[in-house]
């Protein structure tokens, strides 16, 4: 008798020892994190997020881009499809950094598709300047070069910020530049002329990325240009 006692206690403590270590075990931490991206192809494009469509509003047309999305952070697969297609155009796996949901902190992140293939998408983390709110007549302007085919480029923003042998999938830190209207100037090296010369108008304490698209012999909306994002605005799509 004391024998099958002494099996039922040692049956229950094994019990007790399990389910204490399920109570105690530790689950990681759910994060998000702030992704912004940009069709930088002459396709238009919907995004998916592990099978989820996430560009709901409406598809994002060549040099558009749809900004600030909350997604989960951590490794996840990112989906292309061209508008109307049911086949995956191609999928990408990134790990991206997040913050813990119960945090208030945010990791801006940017994703830029400049091609049909996984080699030909990239992303960037965007460490947004600080205090940008108190300089009322300043912009901030950073420069991407997604142009598969364009090499090392120098950019000039006024006569007051340069961009020097930036290469394809570089990014370059947020400058301060004056705000109002402003030429902009993309040299490919070693030209004596500049390949893109155009004016586009910043607006005080708005944060924006410029970008280089296409390709040098392309035509129509594959053609070597220039896009701008807006960083700091709110989750919309813009064209």
């Amino acid at each position: 008798m004391n024998i099958n006692y002494s099996i039922l206690f040692l049956i229950a403590a094994l019990i007790g020892l399990a389910s204490c270590k399920n109570n105690d075990e530790v689950f990681a931490p759910v994060t998000n994190t702030n992704l912004t991206v940009v069709n930088a192809t002459a396709d238009t494009l919907n995004f998916y997020l592990n099978g989820t469509r996430q560009n709901n509003g409406s598809s994002i047309y060549p040099d558009g881009s749809v900004v600030n999305l909350t997604v989960l952070g951590g490794l996840q697969n990112y989906q292309f499809k061209k508008t109307g297609a049911f086949t995956v155009l191609f999928s990408v796996p990134l790990n991206l950094k997040g913050v813990p949901t119960n945090l208030s902190d945010t990791i801006y992140n940017s994703l830029y598709v400049s091609g049909q293939s996984p080699a030909l998408a990239f992303n960037t983390l965007d460490t947004l300047p600080a205090n940008r709110s108190f300089v009322t007549d300043t912009s901030f302007v950073r420069f991407v070069n997604a142009s598969p085919n364009a090499g090392s480029v120098n950019v000039f923003v006024g006569d007051t910020v340069n961009f020097k042998g930036r290469a394809f999938k570089s990014s370059t830190v947020f400058l301060p530049t004056g705000s109002g209207l402003k030429q902009v100037q993309i040299y490919l090296a070693g030209a004596a002329a500049p390949a893109i010369d155009t004016l586009i108008t910043f607006i005080p304490n708005q944060v924006y990325t410029l970008f280089s698209k296409g390709m040098l012999n392309g035509k129509g909306n594959a053609a070597f240009d220039v896009g701008v994002v807006i960083n700091n605005q709110s989750t919309v799509l813009t064209r």
